[in-house]
């Protein structure tokens, strides 16, 4: 079989990505390159010569923007070149792409791709200078340089393994013998832990382990699966420090108040108590307990359609910090992967996430990264890149980012994902599993990337471990995860679920070991992703997007069917039994037999001493109230603004998200909190969930006690800022400290911050229900610095949910402030009159707009209350330096509605001008806004510059409005689902109020008689249906290197390009392609043509952001015609504030048919700034489309495709973007057929 290659380069002015990777290489390396180019390399084979010619212009490339070589470019003199390619094992989502478009346009059995990129520099480069450029882009955990030869066949000569290793002699080893069996094969547990297995195996079950066992029990005792750091007996405790000694009697009054003397004291009972006294005292009415442990889980009642409904709410947070300092882009993805999983494994639906991070400086020049480490800018960078791609491509709105800054974060990158789940309480069944049950493995398949993840990241880390961890690494698949969202949205799926576990540390081992006690599982049967794996690796492999559910026998012929139709492969594996052992059997032999007992003792106990060390005295410094100090201040990297950091997250998918990251018409006030409605499927809800953090580093390192209670104060803080009431909060805490080494001193400082969180929990009546432990933040002799983030949760009425930037001039503003003791620890009963106080102004209306005081104190919040409408504020009252600038957590800044009442704190007031009046001096809006901006703009661009040509301003009024010649009373909407497809239920909600049925199919494409049953059932639909909707999404995870490509391979098959040529030529139907579904119909032609043709040179094409990256915002649009039925609602000249998400929305085509379309009007829509004046300012055209030009249609106007997500659209949706939202897109539809 031949192998077939290509080369694929962006023409010049396209070249985004290549022009992007050379200003990072010029920044961070400070080499003289003059020019770099980024060939994609696809090697393919399993296919004919004509299949492949076909996919030439439609998969590997675009003709628009991409040239296409058969052999590399001749070099000019002085260039280099070198190619990349992913380590045997890795997931290569571009190359799983090009197979699975290939193999739709081919209709037959997958093709094999590889890809590899292909750099050719030039520059004065001398080989040192060539060697460090290799090494920036290159990282070996990995990757790999690729040979430039060609290849005779895509084979891998695996080694196929029919045995896995009995350890002999294990059981008969002395003590040195153990050490080095440890050391050998690089093992996370300690003497003690594999002394008490050897105890096990001689004296137990009287035989030597196999390997597979040691590895898994490694695994299943980790750190990172067991806690057992947290799970240490405590015995001697000193604490010198009075208040922080109360704290501790407290704890230990409370557990004998519980009865819990008889269990040992451990880091995790004082995490953890607080919460079991508060339920015990009554004041947990909510929590919703039962055996499964997926994530915290309380009851909410839900108002939809004005009746209350039982539902559940869950969240989780997740860390990736280990995989995230080696693999950013991965281990970042992956950790948001994870995160979902939990809550989707208890049968919610995940609907909002945050992220919270933290690093050392970005600025620092690359020159300056300690050896065995990645650039800080590198991981920041490729992490936020790795965790946006994931949530932007599954489907997950991202309601807030921020980015801690700290040195001590050199050691190890902090990656935090927490998410928010619900559904209907009725959804979701829970049964203990009984013997003759049935472990049905769903998604993914097994690899052996993440082979060793759990024990890596339970492990502290030197320059040698870091070179052997490219295993532990994993690639996220999310358009395979989003299936999984979708079957278990699916209440006929989830009611047959008993149990369910998702896979993540342990694979195998631990998704499906912890479903029960007694359990066969069958390793053969476990599906995977290439031969060569042994049993050990199918055992212990992370691999990610799975999930183990244990069904009853009667209903797996049922839930399989269900899954098959979600596209997703599912495969009984094994088999619930009485006996409680775990057992896993593989070509015939048993090689795992473990005792349930043994395993859950969790390996032998540990002991520690503590001793928590004084607080860092506080620096006496005086703050200078000047206009330096505000500039100063704003410039601080945790101050700043992280705009173009923020904006790479999808913020407003699921059409739920109450407030926007960044509010005001500017959208530059930064929201606190994040507000998203509960997602109902059917009917309209005023019920929304609320999530805020709090965390402040500099604090924490002088002593982790403040910093913990004050983390709990700040994160309810923002709650209650943001319309929620502090009396139903819920906490979950990531806690992240450095390797304890049997340090009593280094024990000390978890110990000291969960006491403060302790009483923090027990004071506020807010109990921390759930966390993540992470103690390996150690890199030789760095620490990270001692991290406890406190996450709060809470619910409220979309209605109430109050924004933080000022609204109006004009308008009085309070200060709210809590009294604080002398030794810095905050007075509850003050504190808590704080929160009342500022809920009872929110419930009565008075309040325009909130901030509660953080890091930046006053200063910072009133700066950036301003940003948002452009307001200027006036102090009346003169605050001390100390009280501008410094923190002062559970303080608030109330704008209000009305005059201030009796006894309140008036601190200023608003006004017209864009400045900051202060009794001595003037500050200008203009100027700090620039100097906030300016800090992180050379690692996350927000502002660059495009063209200075002034789009023309294109107006073409419809002056008939036809109608369709057959009338439908339901007209019949088609809505197709594509692996990676993620606008669906928004899509089919919004035709759904606009009176339509809505159809969703699902394309399959597990094998060539799935493909052939999705084409004709697709095609039999089309014949029945009046509209084609295709949604936004990233069909294919927008690979290879372009979007739209799965869509447009399926819509290219002669069956449905003959269905849809009649639907629109004989039927009189309209299309309408949003986002993705634009970028399909481009591709397709269906616009601005009218029909499916192959594309030309010079066809018109969306293609990447200018700006290289993801732009997720709104943004303000004009109708330039309504010339279509789909805009029929609207007039010429009507301006609308949309929804973008997108990385390929630049509009380009040549003038000539740029002028045909502005002659019959099929210019829909042109991006305008707030003048409503077209223009390429990437502030208002965040793609910098040519003509400013945001959605078109074809010549008679039936098919419709645009960026802007106008389905995105629901009562509070975006409430602190001012602007009309609503198009009439699908009302105006469903008219046309009346």
């Amino acid at each position: 079989m031949p192998v077939f290659r290509i080369y694929v380069e962006k023409k010049p002015e396209f070249a985004v990505e290549a022009q992007s990777v050379m200003s990072d290489v010029k920044t961070a390396l400070r080499l003289d390159l003059t020019n770099l180019r980024i060939l994609n390399r696809y090697d393919a084979d399993k296919l004919s010569r004509e299949d492949f010619s076909a996919a030439v212009n439609t998969v590997f490339s675009e003709p628009a923007v991409d040239v296409v070589y058969d052999e590399l470019p001749a070099l000019e003199e002085g260039d280099r070149i070198f190619a990349v390619e992913y380590l045997p094992g890795q997931f290569d989502q571009r190359a799983d792409s090009c197979e699975q478009c290939i193999q739709i346009l081919r209709q037959g059995e997958r093709c094999r791709v590889k890809n590899a990129r292909v750099y050719i520099v030039s520059g004065a480069l001398t080989d040192e200078d060539f060697d460090k450029l290799k090494s920036y882009i290159i990282n070996p955990v990995e990757s790999r340089e690729a040979s430039l030869d060609t290849v005779k066949t895509l084979d891998t000569n695996y080694d196929i393994p029919t045995t896995v290793e009995e350890l002999e002699g294990f059981i008969n080893l002395n003590a040195l013998g153990l050490h080095a069996f440890v050391d050998k094969f690089g093992l996370a547990m300690d003497y003690d832990d594999i002394k008490f297995c050897q105890d096990y195996f001689r004296n137990e079950e009287k035989r030597n382990p196999t390997i597979t066992e040691i590895r898994m029990i490694d695994t299943y005792w980790s750190d990172h699966c067991r806690h057992t750091t947290f799970l240490t007996n405590v015995e001697n405790v000193d604490i010198k420090t009075p208040y922080i000694k109360d704290t501790y009697d407290m704890y230990l009054n409370v557990r004998e108040e519980l009865g819990r003397t008889d269990k040992p004291v451990t880091l995790m009972d004082i995490g953890t108590l607080a919460a079991k006294k508060l339920k015990a005292d009554g004041l947990l009415p909510d929590l919703d307990e039962s055996e499964e442990i997926n994530a915290c889980s309380v009851k909410i009642k839900v108002d939809i359609d004005g009746q209350l409904e039982d539902w559940i709410l869950m969240f989780k947070n997740e860390t990736h910090n280990h995989p995230t300092e080696i693999e950013p882009f991965g281990g970042a993805a992956t950790c948001l992967g994870g995160a979902i999983r939990d809550p989707l494994s208890g049968r919610s639906y995940v609907y909002q996430a945050m992220r919270v991070t933290g690093a050392a400086n970005p600025l620092v020049p690359v020159e300056d990264t300690i050896n065995g480490k990645l650039p800080q800018r590198k991981i920041t960078v490729g992490a936020a890149n790795g965790y946006s791609s994931y949530g932007n491509q599954i489907g997950l709105a991202t309601g807030h980012v921020a980015e801690v800054y700290h040195p001590g974060y050199v050691a190890k990158r902090m990656e935090i994902g927490a998410v928010l789940g619900a559904a209907p309480a009725s959804n979701i069944r829970r049964e203990a599993p009984v013997p003759g049950d049935i472990v049905v493995l769903l998604g993914g398949k097994t690899g052996r990337d993440g082979c060793g993840g759990a024990t890596g990241s339970s492990k502290s880390h030197t320059l040698e471990s870091l070179e052997t961890c490219g295993a532990e690494v994993q690639k996220g698949n999310p358009p395979e995860e989003r299936k999984l969202q979708r079957l278990f949205r699916n209440p006929d799926v989830t009611k047959m679920i008993k149990r369910c576990n998702d896979f993540g540390a342990g694979g195998v081992s631990v998704a499906i070991g912890e479903l029960t006690d007694g359990l066969v599982i069958d390793l053969n049967a476990v599906p995977k992703k290439y031969d060569g794996l042994d049993g050990t690796e199918i055992a212990i492999s992370e691999s990610q997007e799975r999930m183990a559910v244990v069904i009853a026998p009667e209903d797996v012929d049922a839930f399989m069917a269900e899954a098959a139709k979600e596209n997703l492969e599912a495969t009984v594996v094994a088999d619930v039994v009485a006996e409680p052992r775990l057992k896993m059997n593989w070509n015939g032999n048993t090689i795992v037999d473990l005792s349930r007992d043994f395993l859950n003792s969790n390996g032998a106990p540990k002991f520690t001493d503590i001793e928590v060390e004084a607080p860092a005295e506080r620096e006496a410094e005086e703050v200078s109230d000047t206009a330096d100090s505000w500039t100063e201040l704003m410039s601080n990297l945790n101050v700043c603004s992280q705009k173009g950091l923020i904006e790479k997250f999808d913020s407003t998918i699921g059409a739920g998200t109450v407030l926007m990251p960044f509010g005001g018409v500017y959208q530059l006030s930064p929201s606190q909190a994040m507000a998203a409605k509960i997602p109902v499927l059917k009917g309209e809800t005023n019920t929304c969930s609320l999530m805020g953090w709090g965390y402040n580093p500099d604090i924490s390192e002088k002593s982790p006690y403040h910093g913990a209670m004050l983390a709990v104060i700040e994160s309810i803080a923002k709650i209650v800022a943001a319309g929620g009431t502090y009396k139903k909060c819920w906490l979950t805490f990531q806690e992240y400290f450095e390797r304890t080494q049997n340090d009593p001193k280094r024990w000390g400082k978890p110990m000291a911050a969960l006491l403060g969180a302790f009483k923090a929990q027990l004071e506020m009546g807010c109990g921390s229900i759930g966390g993540k432990d992470s103690m390996s933040g150690t890199f030789e002799n760095i620490d990270v610095p001692p991290t406890l983030v406190s996450f709060a949760v809470s619910t409220a009425n979309a209605d109430k949910i109050v924004s933080t930037e000022f609204k109006g001039t004009g308008s009085e503003v309070i200060m709210i402030t809590p009294e604080y003791d002398e030794n810095g620890l905050p007075k509850f009963d003050s504190i808590k009159e704080c929160f009342v106080k500022v809920e009872k102004i929110i419930s009565d209306g008075r309040a325009n707009a909130t901030w509660t005081n953080g890091y930046g104190g006053i200063a910072e919040g009133i700066a950036k209350m301003c940003f948002g409408n452009k307001i200027g504020f006036e102090f009346t009252s003169h605050l001390s330096g100390e009280e501008l600038f410094r923190p002062c957590y559970g303080a608030f800044i109330i704008e209000l509605n009305g005059a201030a009442a009796d006894g309140e704190n008036v601190i200023g007031k608003t006004i017209e001008d864009y400045k900051i009046l202060c009794r001595d001096y003037t500050v200008s809006l203009d100027n700090l806004q620039r100097v906030w901006e300016a800090k992180l703009e050379p690692v996350f661009p927000c502002r660059i510059k495009t063209t200075d040509t002034t789009p023309e301003t294109y107006s073409n009024a419809n002056r008939i409005q036809r109608s369709a010649s057959i009338k439908v009373a339901q007209p019949r909407v088609l809505i197709p689902v594509f692996p990676g497809t993620n606008c669906e239920y928004d899509t089919a909600r919004a035709f759904e109020r606009a009176g339509a049925k809505a159809e969703t199919i699902v394309i399959r494409n597990l094998s060539a008689s799935a493909i052939e049953e999705s084409v004709n059932v697709f095609e039999r639909a089309i014949k029945q249906s009046q509209i084609i909707m295709l949604p936004g999404g990233f069909s294919g995870g927008d690979e290879p290197e372009g979007s739209g490509k799965f869509i447009t391979a399926f819509f290219r098959n002669a069956k449905i390009k003959d269905a849809v040529h009649d639907l629109l030529q004989n039927r009189d139907g309209l299309m309408l392609g949003i986002c993705n579904g634009f970028q399909a119909l481009v591709k397709l032609g269906l616009v601005p043509f009218g029909e499916i043709i192959d594309m030309a040179d010079d066809a018109p094409t969306l293609t990447f952001n200018t700006i290289a990256r993801h732009q997720s915002m709104m943004v303000t649009t004009r109708i330039a015609s309504n010339k279509s039925p789909w805009l029929y609602g609207c007039e010429v000249g009507d301006i609308h504030t949309i929804p973008i998400s997108h990385g390929e929305g630049r509009f380009v085509a040549p003038d000539r048919i740029i002028q045909q379309m502005a002659n019959n009007g099929q210019i829909a829509t042109q991006y305008v700034d707030l003048d409503g004046n077209p223009t390429m300012d990437i502030r208002y055209n965040p793609n910098t489309s040519v003509e400013a030009i945001e959605g078109i249609t074809s010549p008679d106007g039936r098919v419709l495709g645009k960026m802007g997500h106008s389905e995105r659209i629901g009562s509070f949706v975006g409430k602190n973007v001012p602007g009309s939202k609503d198009q009439k897109i699908f009302e105006s539809g469903v008219a046309y057929f009346k």
